[in-house]
């Protein structure tokens, strides 16, 4: 795996000054010196003289080294450091097969997501993978469309139709999961949200709501509490929700970092896991089995959309540089339940 492997020159020069001197963006003057096709003349020429005049010269020795390489780059701003670590497997993979190299970045705010964005182009990212949740940011996926670069979104809810994605069905995952509680018995059911910006998230919860809804059950607002994805919020919000007089009989948490939070909430008040609460999670992240008692999730094949968001990605990058059309696919993965010691039917 190389990590931001962007060609500054050896000169002293950067592409970043070319392309201000030029009055370009960094990837036309990443297009000039790679020799790509898509620049006029006129602006070749402009790039040209601005090459000159700053004296650049390429970093030989790094643009020998992924000669012949397809590279991807990988923009990442993930609160779930499971969920990324499933996919860097996935995608490192996926690569080392496909004859790609992986580049990353890692990007907060807008502003540094578009200087992310920038650094990948700049450093020779033929095309950008997009996990969550950036593959629902609105303002990244529209950059890169505006420049010209291949995309694939990764486990949004809501692909864009302009944008490929590789995703699962979070409604009917979610609705599976309400209905599996339901099954054992269980009508007071907590839910832990997950970020609200996050596409999945909104769906997970709305198939929640929906699955109690169809069963005649009540889902009072003190019921829901309000999670970002990440363990810590988790701790907040399973402490809000346990801290009330009457508990609920089970936990349904957005994902596992927030459902691993909640066990360790109930374990520290005395509570039995399953015999006195029953939590769950979703996504099947390697830290739904590394607590205890193992938890009850769906399955998302992480490092599985990985692999295919690469795969797709690569295909597109090759049927431009081969001149045909480029065709927005989105690809649904299944998903599968996993029932676990962490459930059981309410006491």
């Amino acid at each position: 795996m190389a990590v931001k492997d962007f060609d500054s020159g050896s000169g002293g020069a950067t592409v970043y000054d070319v392309a201000r001197a030029a009055g370009v963006s960094a990837m036309t003057v990443s297009r000039v010196i790679n020799g790509r096709a898509g620049v006029s003349e006129a602006t070749r020429a402009k790039v040209g003289a601005a090459l000159e005049a700053l004296k650049y010269q390429p970093n030989l020795a790094a643009r020998a080294a992924r000669t012949g390489t397809l590279r991807v780059g990988l923009l990442y701003s993930n609160p779930s450091a499971a969920f990324l670590s499933e996919f860097l497997v996935g995608a490192m993979d996926q690569c080392g097969q496909g004859g790609g190299q992986l580049l990353l970045e890692r990007c907060d705010d807008l502003p540094s997501q578009r200087a992310a964005i920038e650094k990948l182009i700049a450093g020779g990212a033929d095309g950008i993978l997009v996990p969550p949740p950036l593959c629902d940011s609105t303002s990244a996926l529209r950059q890169l469309r505006d420049i010209g670069m291949p995309a694939v979104a990764g486990a949004t809810a809501r692909p864009s139709a302009g944008v490929a994605a590789v995703r699962i069905d979070d409604y009917q995952g979610a609705l599976a999961m309400t209905r599996y509680l339901i099954g054992l018995g269980h009508r007071d059911i907590a839910f832990i949200k997950g970020d609200p910006g996050h596409t999945p998230a909104q769906l997970r919860f709305q198939a929640f709501a929906d699955g109690m809804r169809e069963a005649g059950l009540a889902l009072p607002p003190e019921r829901v509490a309000q999670g970002l994805f990440t363990y810590r919020s988790g701790l907040a919000a399973a402490r809000e929700l346990l801290a009330r007089p009457s508990r609920p009989s089970a936990i349904f948490a957005s994902n596992d970092d927030m459902a691993a939070a909640a066990l360790a909430v109930a374990h520290g008040m005395q509570l039995r896991v399953p015999a006195d609460l029953t939590v769950c999670g979703f996504d099947d992240t390697p830290v739904a089995t590394t607590v205890w008692p193992e938890l009850t999730t769906i399955h998302q094949p992480i490092a599985d959309m990985a692999r295919a968001a690469v795969t797709l990605l690569l295909e597109d990058i090759r049927r431009r540089r081969a001149g045909e059309p480029r065709v927005a696919v989105h690809q649904l993965l299944e998903f599968t339940l996993v029932p676990r010691g962490s459930s059981a039917p309410p006491a």
